[in-house]
């Protein structure tokens, strides 16, 4: 077992450039590092989309944005970034072949990875040491075992929530009400994950006709998400207010300001489980016990994605077809115990899993 004490002073990248969940999980690896490595000097290696969520982060004195739009060109460019730096330790917590590459640039007698079997894209390749293999976990319990390796107390903190400065910026974002007020994430990254627009335009109506809750739409502005809002707005008796652009600091002001969130598996899923809002879940396309909400709102969770009493596997399989599973009255129930039991009440920022 290695001490944090050998890591006194170190200079330390991380390579976590994608995708804004991973991101977020990534952060309780760096404050885990600030708040016990004397010293310790953090490089994030990042994509420009997460990084325009962490890109003013306490625990982290730079970052270094790789820009995959430039194809080769961004390799150039990560190159040019690291002439003349040399790393203690490079922390290689992506698999993909982009990340593995940018570990191989990175200049480090310490690269540290996943074990063979968890190491997708032949990883393992790229770095001189390796994790215990352990399986499949949630993906968070995966990243703390790089900080047990180390020696390192893992600490559940994000410090993710708005500035001052976000909270003055941002104050007009969301007018006031007094009812309470819920926000739904309507888009991800794979089509597979999402939610029908009719049942969320079912969800908004029985939310707010029947619950007298005030409903929004949260997210980006891709071409499914806008499409989704226009179907939902064009449905429901009772339209949502539409809030999606791309600004993610504006987000997280408002994941921090609603009363309950309703999302499938995505980013703003796990920033508003890192936010400490009361998070109903959407789960069915991927396996909530590996990439679920990490040790808060399980039982807000609706989970389409195994059969009726599975004890199914932690694993990285996709099964297709079980979103549309999840009935607008399971998600309302949820969102009903969200407001019973969290009334405007936040679980505290930091605890040790």
């Amino acid at each position: 077992m290695h001490q944090p004490s050998e890591l006194a002073g170190a200079r330390i990248a991380i390579v976590m450039m994608s995708a804004i969940g991973d991101a977020v999980h990534a952060l309780p690896v760096v404050n885990s590092l600030r708040a016990t490595v004397p010293g310790v000097h953090i490089t994030w290696f990042i994509q420009p989309g997460p990084h325009a969520l962490v890109a003013n982060h306490p625990a982290v004195d730079e970052f270094i944005v790789f820009d995959r739009k430039k194809g080769w060109g961004a390799f150039q460019e990560i190159r040019r970034a690291t002439r003349g730096k040399r790393y203690d330790l490079v922390i290689a917590l992506q698999v993909y072949l982009k990340a593995g590459l940018v570990t191989a640039l990175l200049r480090s007698p310490r690269k540290l990875g996943f074990d063979k079997e968890r190491a997708r894209d032949a990883n393992w390749l790229f770095t001189t040491e390796q994790i215990p293999a352990r399986g499949q976990r949630h993906v968070q319990d995966q990243y703390f075992e790089f900080l047990e390796y180390l020696g390192v107390p893992p600490l559940l903190e994000w410090k993710l929530g708005p500035t001052d400065a976000e909270r003055a910026r941002y104050a007009d974002a969301l007018p006031p009400s007094d009812k309470p007020t819920v926000a739904m994430v309507v888009g991800t990254s794979k089509p597979g994950k999402e939610w029908p627009a009719e049942r969320y335009a079912a969800l908004v109506d029985r939310l707010e006709g029947e619950m007298g809750v005030r409903t929004v739409l949260v997210g980006g502005r891709s071409a499914r998400e806008l499409a989704a809002a226009a179907a939902i707005k064009a449905t429901a008796k009772h339209p949502p207010l539409d809030l999606l652009e791309w600004d993610l600091r504006k987000l997280v002001y408002l994941l921090d300001t609603v009363d309950v969130l309703v999302s499938p598996d995505t980013g703003p899923l796990h920033i508003g489980v890192a936010l400490g809002t009361p998070t109903v879940s959407l789960m069915g396309y991927t396996n909530p016990k590996r990439v679920g909400p990490y040790h808060r709102f399980g039982e807000l969770m609706v989970d389409a994605y195994g059969d009726p009493g599975e004890d199914y596997p932690i694993s990285a399989e996709y099964r297709p077809g079980r979103m549309e599973r999840i009935t607008p009255e399971e998600v309302a129930r949820k969102v009903a115990l969200a407001l019973e039991r969290y009334p405007r009440m936040r679980p505290t920022g930091q605890s040790s899993p």
